[in-house]
């Protein structure tokens, strides 16, 4: 899929939330856990991830199995703007900057606050805010994007807060799919849960300003449809009606419609003079539909064979 998707000629970036190796955050004994999880690092490198956020659930094994395995990687950066050592060192680089096209999008890891193994995660927002205001001043970006690996509440407050930011994309709980929403500076987006899902979130950037969702653009286009057509139907039965109550309560209906329709138009009218920017969410599943890649499902066999009762995504947000 994400093949197809980079052979349309568009600029494609692919990003992880984290929580994607270990069922886990605590080590479960399973003797397959190292293997899988290094297997996991291997597929998300080779698929080219530009970069994954440091999750409880990738740090099961420890910092060090993570940042050695970690290490091997030839284009994913791990990432966490407020994971420190007991000395407050940083123990990995708190974002990075690629290029989509012409643009430049700093991506900044957010990990949970808190005690984690052999790590502590910092006050989450002061470390997003202080990185994205770098971002912004130094490298000069044009997209800030922060993959959250930290509880939903967590992830809301970064979206209704954290100055700088664009996007919040949260894993933690492995909640899904759902819509995009805005609620104060960012748009927090939900990935798709545990592997079964691809969140695709095309960005067109010809200006400058706040994002605007194509999906609430398109439903406000589809509500003034079915506004009209009611409207329509309306008037066609006001025409028609001869009984003065009848025709006063319709007149009331025509009325009450045509409000409602200025309305959308208003909306829809703002809205087309300030999308510069714009964002839309979409989710390709990865069901039986799906072909699996025989090489990969050999290797994922050999660590885990058929009808052993394993689940190979549990934990994995994209």
């Amino acid at each position: 899929m994400i093949t197809q998707e980079r052979a349309k000629g568009v600029p494609v970036l692919v990003l992880d939330a984290g929580n994607a190796l270990f069922k886990n955050p605590m080590p479960t004994g399973e003797p397959t856990e190292e293997s899988r999880a290094k297997l996991l690092l291997a597929q998300m490198d080779a698929l080219g991830t530009s970069a994954m956020a440091v999750g409880a659930r990738d740090l099961s094994r420890g910092v060090e199995f993570l940042r050695k395995h970690g290490k091997a990687a030839k284009t994913m950066k791990l990432l966490s703007a407020n994971l420190v050592d007991k000395t407050g060192k940083a123990l990995f680089p708190a974002s990075t900057v690629l290029t989509a096209g012409e643009l430049k999008v700093g991506i900044i890891g957010a990990s949970p606050e808190g005690v984690l193994t052999e790590s502590t995660g910092q006050p989450v927002r002061a470390a997003v805010v202080a990185e994205a205001k770098r971002l912004r001043e130094k490298d000069k970006v044009d997209v800030v994007v922060v993959l959250a690996a930290v509880p939903f509440p967590e992830a809301q407050k970064l979206a209704q807060q954290a100055e700088g930011v664009d996007f919040v994309v949260q894993s933690h709980e492995g909640r899904g799919p759902g819509i995009a929403t805005r609620d104060g500076v960012a748009t927090l987006i939900p990935p798709g849960e545990r592997g079964r899902q691809l969140a695709r979130l095309e960005l067109a950037v010809n200006g400058t300003g706040p994002f605007a969702d194509l999906a609430v653009a398109n439903r406000e286009q589809e509500r003034l449809k079915i506004l009209e057509s009611n409207l329509a139907r309306a008037r066609e039965r006001l025409a028609a009606t001869k009984d003065e109550t009848s025709k006063r309560a319709l007149e009331e209906s025509v009325a009450s419609l045509e409000a409602q329709r200025a309305a959308v138009q208003k909306s829809l009218k703002s809205g087309a003079t300030g999308m510069a920017r714009t964002h839309q969410l979409s989710y390709m599943s990865l069901g039986p539909e799906v072909p699996s890649d025989t090489a990969i499902q050999k290797l994922v066999e050999a660590i885990e064979p058929p009808g052993g009762g394993h689940d190979s995504h549990d934990g994995h947000n994209h």
